[in-house]
């Protein structure tokens, strides 16, 4: 999710995506940790969406 995107979304809906991703990218660990991925840089990929979520959450409080 793009920055831009993050930047339109109410506080509910940051906070509902950044709940969904968050459960995503530990079933993507948990899954890569077992068996590995087919695109690895996708954990990233999440891990940094969370991240940004998270800071527009804190910005906006």
């Amino acid at each position: 999710m793009k920055q831009a995107e993050i930047v339109k979304l109410s506080i509910e809906d940051l906070q509902e995506q950044l709940d969904t991703t968050s459960k995503k990218y530990v079933d993507l660990k948990m899954t890569h940790a077992i068996s590995p991925l087919e695109n690895p840089l996708h954990l990233r990929e999440l891990r940094r969406t969370i991240a940004r979520l998270a800071t527009e959450l804190n910005n906006r409080d």
